[in-house]
Protein backbone atom coordinates (compact mmCIF):
# COMPACT_ATOMS: atom_id res chain seq x y z
CA UNK A 1 0.00 0.00 0.00
CA UNK A 2 1.54 3.77 -0.96
CA UNK A 3 2.06 6.41 1.09
CA UNK A 4 -0.94 8.39 2.02
CA UNK A 5 -1.81 12.00 3.86
CA UNK A 6 -5.00 11.99 5.50
CA UNK A 7 -7.55 15.11 6.58
CA UNK A 8 -9.32 14.62 10.17
CA UNK A 9 -11.93 17.49 10.50
CA UNK A 10 -12.56 17.46 14.21
CA UNK A 11 -10.10 16.79 16.76
CA UNK A 12 -12.47 14.96 19.52
CA UNK A 13 -12.18 11.50 20.28
CA UNK A 14 -13.88 10.26 16.96
CA UNK A 15 -11.21 11.98 15.06
CA UNK A 16 -8.43 11.21 17.58
CA UNK A 17 -9.48 7.38 17.27
CA UNK A 18 -9.81 7.14 13.70
CA UNK A 19 -6.25 9.06 13.53
CA UNK A 20 -4.55 6.12 15.72
CA UNK A 21 -6.36 3.37 13.98
CA UNK A 22 -5.14 4.30 10.63
CA UNK A 23 -1.60 5.70 11.76
CA UNK A 24 -1.59 1.70 13.23
CA UNK A 25 -3.40 0.07 10.27
CA UNK A 26 -0.98 1.42 7.50
CA UNK A 27 2.10 2.64 8.13
CA UNK A 28 2.64 4.80 5.83
CA UNK A 29 0.10 7.13 6.44
CA UNK A 30 0.12 10.97 7.51
CA UNK A 31 -2.76 12.46 9.47
CA UNK A 32 -3.33 15.93 9.88
CA UNK A 33 -5.88 16.48 12.31
CA UNK A 34 -8.07 19.80 12.16
CA UNK A 35 -10.57 21.44 14.62
CA UNK A 36 -12.03 25.12 14.90
CA UNK A 37 -10.80 25.39 18.60
CA UNK A 38 -7.36 26.31 19.72
CA UNK A 39 -7.79 23.14 21.61
CA UNK A 40 -8.27 19.56 20.90
CA UNK A 41 -10.30 16.64 22.31
CA UNK A 42 -13.57 17.89 21.70
CA UNK A 43 -16.67 17.28 23.97
CA UNK A 44 -14.41 15.50 26.57
CA UNK A 45 -13.12 18.89 27.22
CA UNK A 46 -15.96 20.80 26.51
CA UNK A 47 -19.42 18.44 26.66
CA UNK A 48 -18.34 16.81 29.97
CA UNK A 49 -19.21 17.79 33.80
CA UNK A 50 -16.41 19.87 35.34
CA UNK A 51 -17.17 17.64 38.33
CA UNK A 52 -16.78 14.23 36.24
CA UNK A 53 -12.68 13.76 36.40
CA UNK A 54 -13.31 9.94 36.19
CA UNK A 55 -14.44 10.74 32.22
CA UNK A 56 -12.03 13.08 31.59
CA UNK A 57 -9.28 10.91 32.52
CA UNK A 58 -9.92 9.57 28.72
CA UNK A 59 -7.92 12.71 27.60
CA UNK A 60 -4.42 10.91 28.95
CA UNK A 61 -5.27 8.05 26.25
CA UNK A 62 -6.00 10.95 23.47
CA UNK A 63 -3.00 12.61 24.22
CA UNK A 64 -0.95 9.61 23.78
CA UNK A 65 -2.26 9.71 20.37
CA UNK A 66 -1.92 12.96 19.47
CA UNK A 67 1.80 12.82 20.62
CA UNK A 68 2.40 10.19 17.58
CA UNK A 69 4.69 11.60 15.25
CA UNK A 70 2.53 10.94 12.78
CA UNK A 71 0.00 12.54 13.50
CA UNK A 72 -0.35 16.81 13.48
CA UNK A 73 -2.65 19.12 15.37
CA UNK A 74 -3.49 22.10 13.39
CA UNK A 75 -6.58 24.10 15.79
CA UNK A 76 -8.75 27.15 15.36
CA UNK A 77 -9.41 26.01 11.60
CA UNK A 78 -12.79 26.34 10.33
CA UNK A 79 -13.79 23.92 8.01
CA UNK A 80 -16.37 25.72 5.71
CA UNK A 81 -14.75 28.88 6.10
CA UNK A 82 -10.80 28.53 6.24
CA UNK A 83 -10.57 25.31 4.04
CA UNK A 84 -12.88 24.14 1.45
CA UNK A 85 -13.82 20.67 0.56
CA UNK A 86 -11.62 21.19 -2.52
CA UNK A 87 -9.07 22.69 -0.34
CA UNK A 88 -8.50 19.30 1.48
CA UNK A 89 -8.66 17.03 -1.98
CA UNK A 90 -6.02 19.18 -3.31
CA UNK A 91 -3.89 18.57 -0.33
CA UNK A 92 -4.57 14.75 0.85
CA UNK A 93 -5.42 11.17 -0.63
CA UNK A 94 -9.02 11.68 1.44
CA UNK A 95 -10.97 13.27 3.83
CA UNK A 96 -12.61 12.00 7.21
CA UNK A 97 -15.28 14.15 8.89
CA UNK A 98 -15.65 13.34 12.29
CA UNK A 99 -17.39 17.26 13.91
CA UNK A 100 -19.73 15.13 16.48
CA UNK A 101 -23.02 17.33 17.63
CA UNK A 102 -23.01 19.57 19.59
CA UNK A 103 -26.79 21.64 18.75
CA UNK A 104 -29.88 20.82 20.36
CA UNK A 105 -32.50 18.44 19.14
CA UNK A 106 -35.88 20.66 19.13
CA UNK A 107 -38.67 20.05 21.19
CA UNK A 108 -41.64 20.89 19.49
CA UNK A 109 -44.30 21.90 22.05
CA UNK A 110 -46.04 25.33 22.60
CA UNK A 111 -43.74 27.80 24.31
CA UNK A 112 -40.36 26.13 23.68
CA UNK A 113 -38.84 29.52 22.41
CA UNK A 114 -39.83 31.61 25.28
CA UNK A 115 -37.28 33.68 27.53
CA UNK A 116 -36.39 31.34 30.23
CA UNK A 117 -36.38 28.18 28.06
CA UNK A 118 -32.74 27.21 26.95
CA UNK A 119 -31.23 24.34 25.09
CA UNK A 120 -29.00 22.06 27.20
CA UNK A 121 -25.94 21.85 24.15
CA UNK A 122 -25.80 25.98 25.29
CA UNK A 123 -26.11 25.57 29.10
CA UNK A 124 -23.38 23.16 28.89
CA UNK A 125 -20.88 24.72 27.01
CA UNK A 126 -20.99 27.78 28.83
CA UNK A 127 -20.30 25.70 32.35
CA UNK A 128 -17.63 24.00 30.22
CA UNK A 129 -15.62 27.53 29.39
CA UNK A 130 -16.39 26.93 25.11
CA UNK A 131 -15.04 29.81 24.01
CA UNK A 132 -17.86 30.79 21.31
CA UNK A 133 -20.48 31.29 24.06
CA UNK A 134 -21.11 34.21 26.40
CA UNK A 135 -19.33 34.69 29.37
CA UNK A 136 -22.33 34.81 31.50
CA UNK A 137 -25.83 32.93 32.22
CA UNK A 138 -28.98 33.80 33.63
CA UNK A 139 -29.63 31.93 37.14
CA UNK A 140 -32.43 33.51 39.01
CA UNK A 141 -34.73 30.66 38.81
CA UNK A 142 -35.80 29.27 41.79
CA UNK A 143 -37.42 25.84 40.59
CA UNK A 144 -36.24 24.39 37.28
CA UNK A 145 -37.71 22.15 34.38
CA UNK A 146 -34.96 19.90 32.96
CA UNK A 147 -36.60 17.89 30.04
CA UNK A 148 -35.30 14.37 29.95
CA UNK A 149 -33.38 11.80 31.45
CA UNK A 150 -30.24 11.04 29.87
CA UNK A 151 -26.53 11.93 31.13
CA UNK A 152 -26.23 15.39 30.21
CA UNK A 153 -29.91 16.25 31.68
CA UNK A 154 -28.27 14.95 35.05
CA UNK A 155 -25.13 16.71 34.38
CA UNK A 156 -27.63 19.55 33.85
CA UNK A 157 -29.84 18.68 37.21
CA UNK A 158 -26.20 18.68 39.08
CA UNK A 159 -25.01 21.73 38.21
CA UNK A 160 -27.81 23.20 39.07
CA UNK A 161 -28.54 22.00 42.42
CA UNK A 162 -24.73 21.70 43.58
CA UNK A 163 -23.41 24.67 45.52
CA UNK A 164 -20.93 27.11 43.41
CA UNK A 165 -17.48 26.17 46.29
CA UNK A 166 -18.32 22.49 45.76
CA UNK A 167 -17.08 23.27 42.16
CA UNK A 168 -14.23 24.56 43.29
CA UNK A 169 -12.25 21.55 43.59
CA UNK A 170 -12.88 21.66 39.48
CA UNK A 171 -11.06 23.18 36.34
CA UNK A 172 -14.05 25.92 36.11
CA UNK A 173 -13.03 29.46 34.97
CA UNK A 174 -13.78 32.19 37.06
CA UNK A 175 -16.84 33.64 35.21
CA UNK A 176 -18.44 30.61 35.53
CA UNK A 177 -18.03 30.10 39.56
CA UNK A 178 -19.09 33.93 39.60
CA UNK A 179 -22.42 32.69 37.94
CA UNK A 180 -22.97 29.50 39.63
CA UNK A 181 -22.26 31.53 42.86
CA UNK A 182 -25.36 33.90 41.94
CA UNK A 183 -27.69 31.08 41.12
CA UNK A 184 -30.85 30.88 42.96
CA UNK A 185 -32.29 27.45 42.23
CA UNK A 186 -33.68 25.44 45.31
CA UNK A 187 -35.82 22.91 43.44
CA UNK A 188 -34.65 21.35 39.98
CA UNK A 189 -37.69 19.06 38.39
CA UNK A 190 -36.15 15.95 36.05
CA UNK A 191 -38.73 14.76 33.55
CA UNK A 192 -38.82 11.48 31.94
CA UNK A 193 -41.01 9.82 29.33
CA UNK A 194 -41.16 6.82 30.05
CA UNK A 195 -40.36 4.37 33.38
CA UNK A 196 -37.01 3.73 35.33
CA UNK A 197 -36.17 0.67 33.48
CA UNK A 198 -36.07 3.00 29.92
CA UNK A 199 -34.02 5.53 31.44
CA UNK A 200 -31.12 6.36 29.07
CA UNK A 201 -28.40 7.50 31.74
CA UNK A 202 -24.89 5.91 33.55
CA UNK A 203 -25.61 4.05 36.68
CA UNK A 204 -22.64 6.42 37.26
CA UNK A 205 -25.23 9.70 36.70
CA UNK A 206 -27.54 8.41 39.19
CA UNK A 207 -25.15 7.47 41.79
CA UNK A 208 -23.46 11.05 41.61
CA UNK A 209 -26.56 13.01 41.86
CA UNK A 210 -26.34 12.28 45.75
CA UNK A 211 -22.82 12.95 45.97
CA UNK A 212 -23.11 16.70 47.64
CA UNK A 213 -24.04 17.14 51.28
CA UNK A 214 -26.42 20.43 49.72
CA UNK A 215 -28.82 18.22 47.94
CA UNK A 216 -31.57 15.79 48.79
CA UNK A 217 -32.57 13.63 45.48
CA UNK A 218 -36.29 12.57 45.53
CA UNK A 219 -37.48 9.89 43.50
CA UNK A 220 -41.67 10.62 43.10
CA UNK A 221 -43.21 6.74 43.25
CA UNK A 222 -45.68 8.51 40.97
CA UNK A 223 -44.84 6.98 37.54
CA UNK A 224 -42.37 4.07 38.96
CA UNK A 225 -43.72 1.76 37.14
CA UNK A 226 -42.65 -1.49 36.39
CA UNK A 227 -43.96 -3.55 33.75
CA UNK A 228 -42.73 -6.61 31.46
CA UNK A 229 -40.62 -5.26 28.73
CA UNK A 230 -39.00 -3.36 31.96
CA UNK A 231 -38.51 -6.18 34.41
CA UNK A 232 -36.75 -8.17 31.25
CA UNK A 233 -34.49 -5.54 30.97
CA UNK A 234 -33.66 -5.13 34.47
CA UNK A 235 -32.91 -9.33 34.33
CA UNK A 236 -31.10 -9.03 31.28
CA UNK A 237 -29.27 -5.48 31.33
CA UNK A 238 -26.78 -4.59 34.52
CA UNK A 239 -26.84 -1.37 33.93
CA UNK A 240 -30.83 -1.30 33.76
CA UNK A 241 -30.93 -3.03 37.34
CA UNK A 242 -28.24 -0.67 38.73
CA UNK A 243 -29.95 2.12 37.53
CA UNK A 244 -32.98 0.95 39.23
CA UNK A 245 -31.57 -0.10 42.41
CA UNK A 246 -30.51 3.38 42.61
CA UNK A 247 -33.92 5.04 42.33
CA UNK A 248 -35.60 2.64 44.87
CA UNK A 249 -32.92 3.73 47.14
CA UNK A 250 -33.62 7.27 46.86
CA UNK A 251 -37.26 6.41 47.15
CA UNK A 252 -36.61 4.80 50.54
CA UNK A 253 -34.46 7.45 51.90
CA UNK A 254 -35.46 10.41 53.85
CA UNK A 255 -34.98 13.61 52.93
CA UNK A 256 -32.26 15.28 55.19
CA UNK A 257 -33.54 18.67 54.95
CA UNK A 258 -30.59 20.06 52.34
CA UNK A 259 -31.19 23.18 50.89
CA UNK A 260 -31.38 21.80 47.70
CA UNK A 261 -33.37 19.28 45.86
CA UNK A 262 -33.32 17.08 42.68
CA UNK A 263 -36.70 15.82 42.07
CA UNK A 264 -37.19 12.53 39.04
CA UNK A 265 -40.62 12.43 38.06
CA UNK A 266 -41.28 9.41 35.79
CA UNK A 267 -43.89 8.88 33.23
CA UNK A 268 -44.11 12.93 32.43
CA UNK A 269 -44.05 14.42 28.95
CA UNK A 270 -44.20 17.58 28.83
CA UNK A 271 -46.68 19.03 26.22
CA UNK A 272 -46.23 22.79 26.76
CA UNK A 273 -44.19 25.84 28.02
CA UNK A 274 -46.19 27.72 30.03
CA UNK A 275 -46.18 32.28 30.20
CA UNK A 276 -46.70 35.24 28.67
CA UNK A 277 -43.49 37.68 28.40
CA UNK A 278 -41.37 34.48 29.54
CA UNK A 279 -41.20 31.26 31.49
CA UNK A 280 -44.18 30.53 34.30
CA UNK A 281 -44.52 26.84 34.40
CA UNK A 282 -44.34 24.00 32.40
CA UNK A 283 -47.22 21.41 31.61
CA UNK A 284 -46.98 17.37 31.22
CA UNK A 285 -49.07 14.80 30.64
CA UNK A 286 -49.16 11.92 32.09
CA UNK A 287 -48.28 8.14 30.55
CA UNK A 288 -48.22 4.63 31.24
CA UNK A 289 -46.34 2.18 29.85
CA UNK A 290 -48.19 -0.58 28.03
CA UNK A 291 -46.06 -3.63 28.17
CA UNK A 292 -43.18 -3.35 25.81
CA UNK A 293 -40.95 -0.45 26.56
CA UNK A 294 -43.30 2.19 25.25
CA UNK A 295 -45.61 4.62 26.57
CA UNK A 296 -49.38 5.92 25.68
CA UNK A 297 -50.53 8.95 27.11
CA UNK A 298 -53.19 9.25 29.47
CA UNK A 299 -55.02 12.74 29.43
CA UNK A 300 -54.12 13.56 32.36
CA UNK A 301 -52.37 16.80 33.06
CA UNK A 302 -50.17 18.92 35.74
CA UNK A 303 -48.85 22.02 35.65
CA UNK A 304 -45.75 22.91 37.50
CA UNK A 305 -44.66 26.30 38.95
CA UNK A 306 -41.02 26.33 36.90
CA UNK A 307 -39.29 29.39 36.02
CA UNK A 308 -36.98 28.02 33.99
CA UNK A 309 -36.79 25.03 31.38
CA UNK A 310 -33.52 23.41 30.02
CA UNK A 311 -34.25 20.80 27.17
CA UNK A 312 -32.47 17.93 27.48
CA UNK A 313 -34.06 15.99 24.30
CA UNK A 314 -30.73 15.17 22.45
CA UNK A 315 -28.16 16.47 20.37
CA UNK A 316 -27.69 16.84 16.68
CA UNK A 317 -25.02 17.37 14.08
CA UNK A 318 -24.67 20.43 11.88
CA UNK A 319 -24.60 20.58 8.36
CA UNK A 320 -21.25 20.72 6.71
CA UNK A 321 -20.44 22.56 3.80
CA UNK A 322 -20.14 20.66 0.57
CA UNK A 323 -21.71 17.58 2.22
CA UNK A 324 -24.98 15.96 1.74
CA UNK A 325 -26.86 16.05 4.88
CA UNK A 326 -29.72 14.20 6.62
CA UNK A 327 -31.42 16.50 8.33
CA UNK A 328 -34.12 15.01 9.53
CA UNK A 329 -31.76 12.44 11.57
CA UNK A 330 -29.27 14.80 11.81
CA UNK A 331 -26.13 12.98 9.99
CA UNK A 332 -24.37 12.60 7.25
CA UNK A 333 -25.69 9.98 4.79
CA UNK A 334 -23.07 7.24 4.55
CA UNK A 335 -22.09 3.83 3.99
CA UNK A 336 -19.93 1.83 6.47
CA UNK A 337 -18.46 5.71 6.58
CA UNK A 338 -18.37 6.12 2.88
CA UNK A 339 -20.05 9.52 1.93
CA UNK A 340 -22.87 9.06 0.12
CA UNK A 341 -24.83 11.98 -2.43
CA UNK A 342 -28.33 12.70 -2.97
CA UNK A 343 -28.99 9.80 -5.18
CA UNK A 344 -26.79 7.07 -2.99
CA UNK A 345 -23.71 7.15 -4.89
CA UNK A 346 -20.52 7.15 -3.28
CA UNK A 347 -18.69 10.35 -2.63
CA UNK A 348 -15.18 10.22 -3.78
CA UNK A 349 -12.47 10.20 -0.99
CA UNK A 350 -14.66 11.74 1.91
CA UNK A 351 -15.53 9.79 5.52
CA UNK A 352 -17.44 10.35 8.21
CA UNK A 353 -16.92 9.02 11.62
CA UNK A 354 -18.75 9.27 14.95
CA UNK A 355 -21.93 11.21 15.62
CA UNK A 356 -21.80 12.99 12.36
CA UNK A 357 -21.49 9.54 10.88
CA UNK A 358 -24.14 7.52 13.19
CA UNK A 359 -26.26 9.74 15.33
CA UNK A 360 -25.43 11.35 18.75
CA UNK A 361 -26.16 8.13 20.64
CA UNK A 362 -23.48 5.52 22.84
CA UNK A 363 -20.71 6.68 24.88
CA UNK A 364 -17.04 7.69 24.41
CA UNK A 365 -15.65 3.85 23.97
CA UNK A 366 -18.35 3.05 21.13
CA UNK A 367 -16.53 5.54 19.12
CA UNK A 368 -13.21 3.27 18.66
CA UNK A 369 -15.90 0.39 16.77
CA UNK A 370 -16.92 2.97 14.70
CA UNK A 371 -13.73 4.89 13.88
CA UNK A 372 -12.37 1.47 12.90
CA UNK A 373 -15.28 0.66 10.84
CA UNK A 374 -14.76 3.77 8.50
CA UNK A 375 -10.62 3.46 8.70
CA UNK A 376 -11.75 -0.28 7.07
CA UNK A 377 -13.49 1.43 3.88
CA UNK A 378 -10.98 3.80 3.59
CA UNK A 379 -8.10 1.39 3.23
CA UNK A 380 -10.57 -1.18 1.22
CA UNK A 381 -10.85 1.70 -1.25
CA UNK A 382 -7.31 3.13 -1.87
CA UNK A 383 -6.27 1.52 -4.71
CA UNK A 384 -8.94 3.59 -6.16
CA UNK A 385 -7.96 7.24 -4.56
CA UNK A 386 -6.79 9.77 -6.49
CA UNK A 387 -3.53 10.95 -5.20
CA UNK A 388 -3.60 14.77 -4.38
CA UNK A 389 -2.34 17.63 -6.71
CA UNK A 390 0.17 19.08 -3.50
CA UNK A 391 2.47 16.31 -1.88
CA UNK A 392 4.45 19.08 0.26
CA UNK A 393 2.80 18.52 3.84
CA UNK A 394 3.93 21.77 5.02
CA UNK A 395 1.76 23.58 1.79
CA UNK A 396 -1.71 22.95 3.77
CA UNK A 397 0.02 25.27 6.81
CA UNK A 398 1.55 27.76 3.77
CA UNK A 399 -1.88 28.35 2.57
CA UNK A 400 -3.78 28.79 5.72
CA UNK A 401 -0.84 31.63 6.43
CA UNK A 402 -1.62 33.09 2.87
CA UNK A 403 -5.15 33.42 3.59
CA UNK A 404 -5.02 35.04 7.18
CA UNK A 405 -6.07 31.91 9.37
CA UNK A 406 -4.09 32.18 12.62
CA UNK A 407 -3.65 28.37 13.26
CA UNK A 408 -2.83 26.91 16.09
CA UNK A 409 -0.33 23.75 16.70
CA UNK A 410 0.28 20.85 18.71
CA UNK A 411 3.42 22.25 20.37
CA UNK A 412 1.33 25.69 21.45
CA UNK A 413 -1.37 23.17 22.78
CA UNK A 414 0.80 21.74 25.57
CA UNK A 415 2.02 25.31 26.63
CA UNK A 416 -1.61 26.48 27.05
CA UNK A 417 -2.00 23.05 28.83
CA UNK A 418 0.55 23.65 31.24
CA UNK A 419 -0.60 27.68 31.76
CA UNK A 420 -3.94 26.33 32.91
CA UNK A 421 -2.22 23.44 34.90
CA UNK A 422 -0.11 26.22 36.68
CA UNK A 423 -3.56 28.68 36.96
CA UNK A 424 -4.91 25.21 38.83
CA UNK A 425 -2.09 24.91 41.17
CA UNK A 426 -1.77 28.39 42.55
CA UNK A 427 -5.43 27.83 43.48
CA UNK A 428 -4.81 24.56 44.63
CA UNK A 429 -7.00 23.02 42.38
CA UNK A 430 -5.83 20.78 39.15
CA UNK A 431 -6.36 23.13 36.60
CA UNK A 432 -8.46 26.28 35.67
CA UNK A 433 -9.83 26.23 31.88
CA UNK A 434 -8.98 29.72 30.37
CA UNK A 435 -12.17 30.80 28.23
CA UNK A 436 -11.58 33.17 25.68
CA UNK A 437 -10.34 32.16 22.17
CA UNK A 438 -7.56 35.13 22.01
CA UNK A 439 -6.66 34.15 25.68
CA UNK A 440 -6.28 30.83 24.76
CA UNK A 441 -3.71 31.30 21.58
CA UNK A 442 -1.95 33.69 23.78
CA UNK A 443 -0.81 31.45 26.54
CA UNK A 444 0.01 29.02 23.55
CA UNK A 445 2.47 31.07 22.43
CA UNK A 446 3.85 31.84 25.37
Amino acid sequence: MRDIRVAVVGAGPAGIYASDILAGEHPGARVDLFDRLPAPYGLVRYGVAPDHPRIKEIIKALRRVLSRNEIRFIGNVHYGTDLTLADLRRHYDAVIFSTGARADRPLDIPGIDLPGSYGAADFVSWYDGHPDVPRTWPLEAESVAVLGAGNVALDIARMLAKPADEQLTTEISGNVYQGLAMNRATDVHVFARRGPAQIKSSPMEFRELSHSPSVDVIVHPEGFEIDEASQKAINSTKSVKLVVDTMMRYMDKEPTGAPHRIHLHLCQAPVAVLGTDRVEGLRTERTELVGDGTVRTTGEFTDWPVQAVYRAVGYLSSHLADLPFDHHAGVVPNDAGRVLDADWMVVDAAYVTGWVKRGPIGLIGHTKSDAAETISSLLADLPGLRPPEVTDPDAILEHLSATGVDYTTWAEWERLDAHEIALGAAQGRERVKVVPREDMIRAGRG
